[in-house]
């Protein structure tokens, strides 16, 4: 487990391959502005809140990123992490990118990973960036949300993969997303999907990416659902129909409504918004 400047370094380079500002982070945490510099600087940081650190920026870097090997335990990260410091040369930002895009970043386009590394190096000299095709944000407050390759059918169901993998991923504006009358705690809690089949047609057609709320784990009301039954996944509407059933529902007329059991169905996420412009 990384700890002291090399932590910080560790925090940054996730923060900037995440899209996300300093006054973001702290915002989303719930802590003053300094705090997060301290994190970014000193790697001084309290060990539950690390936790919740590297949960919010497992959609970037993967436990590698941290110095976690297979099989870590969180019981082994030491209580104080300021007595642990390693008072050797500090990675700084941009080196953290360049070891990251080495082990994760394949699937990035070249012009992804100049951006990037472009930010880091920018971020360590306290310069701005100049690339042409950088422009901020109209809203200015914009994030990056991982696409997960789910196939979720909207028909007769898939079989889902054992570890969803990450196709692509998307900037968006969390609070134009909540001009929109999209409705989410955390906007890190957020994914995207894509559907595949017609049976949710009009509503969604095949291959519309869709976003999802992953904290949504069990029904809160009629709505659409990325959900598993009988070892297949869906997306479909859902509707409490007594107290052991649900009525699994298509928007196409052409397909007629089952009933399936509550306890043979798992849901995984709650469909927020359709990426072809209709809110759900």
């Amino acid at each position: 487990m990384l700890t002291g400047p090399d932590l910080g370094a560790a925090i940054e380079a996730a923060r900037i391959a995440k899209g996300v500002s300093k006054k973001r982070l702290a915002d989303d945490f719930q802590v003053k502005p300094p705090s997060v510099q301290g994190w970014v600087k000193n790697g001084r940081i309290d060990k539950s809140k690390l936790m919740d650190v590297i949960a919010y920026f497992a959609d970037v870097v993967g436990p590698e990123h941290w110095g976690l090997r297979p099989g870590f335990s969180y019981e082994n990260i030491p209580d104080d992490l300021d007595a642990a410091v390693d008072q050797g040369p500090a990675l700084s930002a941009s080196e953290l990118v360049r070891g990251m895009l080495s082990s994760q970043g394949k699937g990035l386009s070249e012009e992804s990973r100049r951006r990037l590394l472009a930010a880091a190096e920018a971020d360590d000299g306290g310069g701005v960036i100049e690339l042409d095709h950088y422009r901020p944000g109209a809203v200015g407050d914009e994030v990056w949300i991982a696409h997960y390759d789910v196939r979720a059918a909207m028909g007769g169901g898939q079989i889902p993969h054992d570890y969803p993998e990450m196709l692509q991923d998307i900037r968006v504006s969390p609070q134009h997303l909540r001009e929109m009358g999209v409705k989410f705690k955390e906007h890190f809690h957020l994914k995207m999907i894509t559907g595949w089949g017609q049976s949710m047609a009009p509503t969604i057609k095949d291959r519309d990416p869709l976003l999802v709320d992953i904290t949504v784990r069990e029904f809160t009301g009629d709505g659409i659902y990325l959900f598993s039954h009988d070892q297949m996944l869906y997306v479909k509407r859902l509707q409490k129909k007594g107290k052991n059933l649900f009525k699994m529902i298509s928007d196409n007329k052409h397909h007629d409504p089952e009933d399936i059991r509550v306890d043979d169905t798992h849901i995984l996420a709650r469909v927020l918004y359709v990426w072809n412009g209709q809110p759900v």
